[in-house]
């Protein structure tokens, strides 16, 4: 926990640093991007695209914006980081300005297709040409056997009280609520501190092994590790901190043993739905591809090509892949993750991190990742493929 004195010695010696990270925090609080892009009207849309045979692109509707995307272009670059004398902490929170700068234009132009992917491609990147070799290689294993622990058959109220188990081990509390706006089957709100659950769907054991362990394991921690950090900037994320988080996020599905071929099949065929945005694949075209090329079931492939597609052209879902692939490698070299788990951070921002914690601007961990601590993963099908990941 802070303790007052160390902060009022800290806003003193770095007050323009707190002043801009401060206002900033008020700015961002706004543009939870997430929020805006997941759309209304999946469920109406979903039985359309079905009903037409898979000919009718669906028409999605979105959350209104509770913000003026001008204005806060205006306060963004209005912030005066030339009092900020410390280099490292004026370059990153110049990067932080322009990154958020970014998610505006994003949010801004949600719905308006090609605007939006343009804008995307600005803040998430596209699948790279590695990036799509890793997936196809990874769906050329043949599918393993599945078990009952695949079987679809538990509740949301039952997953509610599976991840209220799972989340006994901390002292944090966790806020659930049910939601039928989610792309996801579960995930977390950062800025409410709230696991959502999707309302009308139904769980697998493995599911709820994989779920609590991502969502709650690296997605929560990370929230309430931010949120005991001197620095606002923890908590909203430092830029292109999403392949970082979402690595972490999936390592910790393999490190609990929760890791299976489909999972990993599965984030292969996002990167593929990704790619397919570049390629000028329209939703339909994307799920027949998902669907008939790779025979997906209607409900899972409509789930992928919606995930890519939403708001015009999302590419988020490319970094899942990318980011296991970087944090499994690090974790070869035996490298901590403690950093990585001390906000929404990114392996980018390493250095000004370790930076941070030497000059008092950021703490150690007040959470860890339990899965991180031992290694339950017994599919050796899974080590293979990921030391061969280029």
């Amino acid at each position: 926990m802070k303790q007052k004195p160390i902060m009022e010695n800290l806003v003193n010696t770095y007050p323009y640093v707190f002043e801009i990270d401060g206002n900033l925090d008020r700015l961002i609080r706004s543009i939870e991007l997430l929020s805006y892009v997941n759309p209304l009207n999946i469920e109406k849309e979903k039985h359309a695209f079905f009903a037409s045979k898979y000919t009718q692109n669906p028409e999605f509707r979105y959350p209104k914006l509770k913000f003026d995307p001008y204005k806060l272009h205006r306060l963004f670059f209005s912030q005066r980081l030339e009092r900020i004398k410390d280099e490292k902490l004026r370059t990153t929170y110049q990067e932080i300005i322009y990154y958020y700068s970014n998610m505006v234009q994003c949010i801004q132009t949600i719905g308006q297709k090609n605007r939006f992917h343009y804008n995307s491609l600005r803040v998430y990147g596209s699948p790279t040409e590695k990036d799509v070799e890793n997936a196809k290689y990874i769906l050329h294993f043949t599918d393993e056997t599945q078990g009952p622990d695949m079987e679809r058959k538990f509740t949301p109220l039952e997953a509610k009280e599976y991840f209220e188990e799972f989340a006994s081990r901390y002292d944090f509390p966790l806020k659930i609520k049910y939601s039928t706006s989610i792309a996801a089957d579960a995930m977390v709100s950062n800025a409410t501190k709230t696991l959502l659950i999707k309302k009308n769907t139904k769980f697998s054991k493995n599911q709820l092994l994989t779920l609590a362990n991502h969502e709650i394991g690296v997605h929560m921690v990370t929230t309430f590790n931010a949120q005991n950090q001197p620095l606002k900037i923890f908590s909203n994320g430092f830029p292109k901190n999403v392949e970082t988080q979402e690595g972490l996020a999936v390592f910790s599905e393999y490190m609990s043993g929760a890791l299976t071929l489909k999972r990993l099949k599965e984030l292969s065929h996002r990167v593929l739905a990704s790619d397919s945005l570049i390629k000028g694949y329209t939703f339909a075209d994307t799920f027949d591809m998902i669907h008939s090329q790779y025979k997906l079931d209607r409900d899972t492939a409509f789930s992928i090509t919606l995930r890519a597609h939403r708001g015009g052209g999302f590419t988020k879902d490319r970094l899942y892949l990318s980011g296991l692939r970087k944090i499994y490698k690090r974790y070869q070299q035996q490298k901590s993750m403690d950093i990585l788990l001390s906000g929404k951070v990114s392996l980018d921002w390493e250095e000004l991190i370790e930076h941070s914690l030497k000059i008092g601007l950021a703490v150690p961990n007040s959470y860890d990742n339990f899965a991180f601590q031992t290694n339950k993963n017994e599919n050796k099908t899974l080590d293979f493929i990921l030391n061969n990941l280029k």
